[in-house]
């Protein structure tokens, strides 16, 4: 039976690069290790609410729609303020601070830092930032806008009755000033809902301008009438520090400005992650209406009735003084905005002041594409190079509008391309402990982390062991790796002590299982796995990816002199047995079916189940046969990285600049990947997902020559 080393398949992708690129191989910077002195602050509304357990097993609906009902505090802009004294400018000013949901903080006016990464309370990160620059002698300001949202979604642990915010002012390794109830609190009377974005993911906003909190951050704001902050009462948090940089951000100017009738339209001439800005004038009351958009109507209209479900309209209500300015606080993704004015009104708008404030996190380029000036993989490179670069947040997404989640099955992919691209695998290390630390929630792990939308998929945890071999083989990864075997396989415990049959295959789950995504790319896989159906079959994806995650596990014990898991050549055994038909020299779907499927096949192929060498070149061929037509988000992966291995060299590049691929995108107008080859993939595509990102896989520059060991 051929066994070909299927751990090759990530680690030849990724470390052979590394070989070429170890004098510029970073590293995110990590927040400096802090004890506060200062205190979790709130507004009166939390101080005495009793805390909300938001976590669940998907199945459990009725808890579900219990915590919809209890979460009934939502979309607060709750504002801080403190005055303090520097009689001697330091030579080094840091603040430290954390917030929940989230904060931006400002000194004497000017913007200093926001934060931080979403967590669980029991490890809840704190950051800091280098305010050096910010403070003068004499009177200094602190302003803070904290913002709880309360809704259960993919973005936060929120919905959960926790709000607050801690920090310390640091001037030369002595802490000045911590949070405590003498700093004075409001709530933002200018922010009001205009309605919810995609799966309940943000708040649109109405932003008046005339409210009296406006400029609260400015030194010379009068807060004489707000209250004093409360101390929040058995506020449970565990503060780490954050292990990545923060996020950076870039003004960019409009592409194109043109005005029709009332209606002002501006292209930035490609899709962002950000906030929109501008200044305007007119009487009190004026409201101007935003519209945001990924792509234009056929009419040069912006389409903000977005693919991906969300309708991208706000509203921006003058105060009649002689400047306002829109202050955006959640971000949004698009390229085009238009600003309509109302009927009647004289109102004037700053055009130079136009811009998209884009965020996301320090992007530094260090690899390079194998295939030199290539035209159309120049396309493809650059496309998915600039969708990693404006797309990676304070934490991997799969789309930047719809849900803005954390997904641990598309983020390993997504991961990888970042640490490719980047030679920064702080983020890959960051990714795997985020989602061992579910394991509180499911022993199995759960999809999205770091949020209290509970969401299951069973072949996730399994995709996370393909990370093993990468990070194992970085300068200091072998002891990470070793430190969390223990973890991983308790998630292989769990899985044979739930779901295993008589012969070790898995049935009876109480997960989704997702095979291939969207449905109709499946190939017609023989088994029913509907968004949300518990599959009771024993079927084919689903025990490759188990008995490929143990034989990952054990070859990574090995190397590192530890334990193997027991069972492996059983369990290969038991999956040709159930799942391959020795005539066709193919595999079924499942123990129940005689169907062939494109994923049936590509999952066992990558992950090293093919028996013999016909059974590879039949797979091959039918990969040679169906190209691009049976595969998107999840089985194109393995595919490709099984064709790179195996040194079908040629199939790959013609599968790559498949003209239904990511040529596709690029032919639509794409400036970032798409949620599937075209924008009509989906019901509901987003034209801003990082998944697809990871053609970059395949065309960066490595040693060739370690696939064909």
């Amino acid at each position: 039976m051929r066994l070909p080393n299927f751990i090759l398949i990530f680690v030849f992708l990724t470390l052979s690069c590394l070989r070429g690129l170890s004098d510029t191989l970073s590293v995110s910077d990590s927040t400096p290790k802090h004890n506060f002195k200062g205190v979790w602050i709130t507004s009166p509304e939390f101080e005495n609410l009793p805390k909300i357990n938001v976590f669940h097993r998907q199945k459990d609906k009725a808890r579900a729609a219990q915590l919809r009902k209890l979460a009934k505090i939502t979309d607060r802009h709750i504002l801080f303020r403190k005055d303090f004294q520097v009689s001697e400018l330091p030579g080094n000013a840091r603040i430290f601070f954390s917030a929940d949901d989230y904060a931006k903080i400002y000194v004497n006016g000017k913007f200093a830092a926001q934060g931080p990464a979403a967590g669980y309370p029991f490890c809840y990160q704190y950051s800091s930032a280098d305010i050096s620059k910010l403070l003068k002698k004499g009177k200094n300001t602190i302003a803070v806008h904290s913002y709880y949202q309360g809704l259960i979604n993919r973005v936060w642990v929120s919905g959960d009755n926790r709000h607050g915010f801690i920090c310390d002012v640091v001037l030369d390794s002595k802490t000045i000033l911590g949070t405590d109830d003498s700093w004075k609190i409001a709530m933002h009377d200018g922010y009001s809902s205009a309605g919810k974005a995609g799966y309940d993911t943000q708040f649109l906003q109405r932003y008046d301008a005339s409210a009296k909190q406006v400029g609260f951050h400015l030194e010379d704001f009068d807060d004489s009438e707000w209250a004093n902050a409360r101390v929040a009462k058995k506020a449970d948090y565990t503060l780490v520090p954050a292990p990545l940089s923060p996020l950076v951000f870039e003004r960019i100017k409009p592409a194109k400005i043109e005005k029709v009738g009332r209606t002002i339209r501006i292209d930035f001439g490609g899709m962002y992650v950000g906030y929109f800005s501008f200044c305007a004038s007119g009487k009190k009351g004026d409201e101007l209406t935003l519209r945001f958009a990924q792509e234009l109507n056929g009419d040069g209209s912006a389409r903000y009735k977005l693919r991906a479900n969300c309708n991208y309209e706000e509203f921006f209500v003058l105060s009649g003084g002689p400047r306002d300015k829109l202050n955006e606080f959640d971000f949004k993704s698009f390229r085009y905005a238009e600003i309509i004015l109302p009927e009647g009104a004289d109102v004037n708008v700053d055009e130079a002041s136009i811009e998209l404030i884009a965020r996301h996190m320090p992007f530094k380029l260090v690899a390079k594409c194998r295939y030199g000036d290539d035209p159309n993989v120049k396309k493809i490179w650059d496309l998915c190079v600039r969708t990693i670069k404006y797309g990676v947040q304070e934490q991997i997404q799969d789309c930047m509008e719809r849900e803005k989640g954390y997904y641990l099955g598309d983020g390993c992919y997504t991961m990888l391309t970042w640490c490719l691209l980047t030679g920064d695998y702080a983020p890959m290390r960051k990714l795997v402990d985020d989602f061992l630390r579910t394991s509180f929630i499911n022993e199995g792990l759960v999809t999205c982390a770091n949020c209290s939308f509970m969401q299951e998929i069973a072949e996730y945890p399994f995709m996370m062991f393909l990370l093993l071999p990468v990070l194992q083989e970085l300068p200091d990864g072998a002891e990470f790796v070793r430190q969390r075997l223990g973890s991983f396989r308790k998630i292989l415990d769990y899985y044979a002590k739930s779901y295993a049959s008589e012969n070790g295959m898995l049935k009876n789950l109480d997960k989704w299982c997702v095979v291939e995504w969207p449905a109709p790319w499946r190939d017609g896989y023989d088994v029913d796995i509907r968004e949300g159906v518990l599959c009771k079959s024993c079927h084919n994806v689903i025990n490759a990816w188990y008995v490929g995650a143990i034989r990952i596990f054990n070859r990574v014990a090995r190397s590192l002199g530890e334990p193997e898991y027991p069972g492996e050549a059983e369990l290969t055994k038991a999956f040709i047995d159930t799942f391959y038909d020795r005539q066709k020299k193919l595999f079924k779907d499942s123990a129940e079916s005689s169907h062939i499927s494109f994923p049936g096949n590509v999952y066992p192929w990558f992950l090293g189940l093919c028996p013999d060498e016909q059974t590879r070149k039949n797979i091959i061929e039918m990969v040679r046969q169906k190209r691009m037509s049976k595969s998107m988000l999840f089985a194109t992966f393995p595919m490709m990285a099984s064709l790179r291995r195996d040194g079908e060299e040629q199939l790959l590049y013609e599968l790559l600049t498949d003209k239904n691929a990511w040529l596709k995108m690029i032919e639509q107008g794409a400036t970032t990947t798409f949620e599937g080859w075209s924008k009509q993939a989906k019901w509901n595509t987003s034209l801003f997902h990082l998944t697809l990102s990871y053609a970059i896989v395949f065309m960066s520059d490595w040693d060739c020559s370690v696939i064909c060991k």
